[in-house]
Formats: structure tokens, sequence, C-alpha cells
């Protein structure tokens, strides 16, 4: 898949209280890791808190928050392009791993990586939406996989977890992350489950 520029409309009001639309262009960011060429992060919008607090324009909140989780009750939405990476995940050291969560806002997620699995591991407090809108990939959790083509959709509820693309072409995916709370009795096992995972590596 060669990539798409997306196109993002965004609709507000003018102070008569028509409705207007504010910009219309390409997405303004798009983050591009450089540990792994072909991934990239299309920020299109996020929301602070929920409900979203409706104003009559906006400045683009993209320019201020690039990490993967949503802000505290917000929300994101976000295409991303996951390049071919081989069976095995992409062929990173612990060092490139570090590089690559620090770079989309999941540092403490280095520590996750499961021996023998993917090496970008990663959990977040948040429910997710992931859709597939082209090419295939496989969802990679503790011990299960699924992969998944066009049009399959992902409840991704905080769990630990990577997207392998074992395919010859880029995936392109289409997420909306809603801010969560975890459970304080899946806190506790998730921290015991890191713990038999660590020292098992």
């Amino acid at each position: 898949m060669t990539e798409t520029a997306i196109r993002r409309v965004v609709t507000g009001h003018d102070r008569m209280g028509r409705a207007v639309v504010c910009s219309d262009g390409d997405l303004p960011h798009v983050i591009r890791p450089p540990a792994q060429p072909g991934l990239a992060f299309h920020e299109v919008w996020h929301t602070a808190q929920c409900p979203a607090r409706i104003t009559f324009t906006q400045a683009d909140p993209t320019h201020d928050y690039r990490d993967t989780a949503p802000p505290p009750g917000g929300t994101i939405i976000r295409f991303v392009d996951i390049p071919p990476e081989g069976h095995d995940g992409p062929d990173f050291d612990a060092k490139q791993a570090e590089a690559l969560f620090a770079a989309v806002g999941l540092a403490e997620n280095a520590a996750h990586t499961i021996k023998g699995r993917h090496p970008l591991m990663h959990r977040t407090e948040s429910v997710d939406y992931g859709i597939v809108i082209a090419g295939e990939i496989t969802l990679l959790l503790d011990d299960a996989e699924v992969t998944l083509h066009p049009g399959d959709v992902v409840v991704q509820r905080g769990t630990i977890h990577a997207w392998a693309n074992r395919s010859d072409a880029s995936c392109r995916m289409l997420f909306v992350l809603t801010d969560g709370t975890f459970d304080p009795a899946l806190r506790a096992a998730q921290v015991e489950q890191d713990a038999r995972v660590k020292s098992q590596a």
C-alpha cells in the first residue's frame, strides 16, 4: 500500500452560531518513528475531556498532544500505517524498542516485552476501537493471536498487545481511543502477570 494523504475537514461555528468549515486539508501532524521505517501515526483529532467542550472554534489539539494513549478523560482518533515486518515482528534490540516507545509516548511499556513475542508489546489504560482499512494485520495477546482483514474491528480493552504485519504490504488501521480506568482487581492481576512474564525472560 502506498501511503495516501488523509484529508481532514474540521467544522465549527462562527460568532453568530452558524455552522462553518474551520479547516480543510492534510493532517498537520504525522509521526514517523525512525526506528521502524514505514510506521506512521496520522493524528486526526483529540479531545481533552468527556463530554468534550464544544466552542466556536478551537486550536488544533494535535499540535500539543502526541502520546499514543488519550489524555485523561479524553479521546484520540488516528490512522496508523504498519509496514511489513516478517513473521516475528521487526528485528529490534531493546534500545530500538525503547526508542520507538519513547517516540510515541509509551516509554513505560518497554518493560512489557514478552520473550519470544513481538518486541512492541504494550498496554494503555483505555478502550480502543481499531478498524482495518487496508491490508492485513495480526493482533497478538499474551498467548492468543487473531488475523484481521479490511472491515474487521477490534475492541481493545486495556490488554497487553502488539500488531504484527506478517504480510508483504503495509496495513492501514483507524483507531479511536477513549480514556479508561482499570478495575483495582484487574490492575493487581496485571501486575502479577507482568511479574510472571518478567521472571520467564
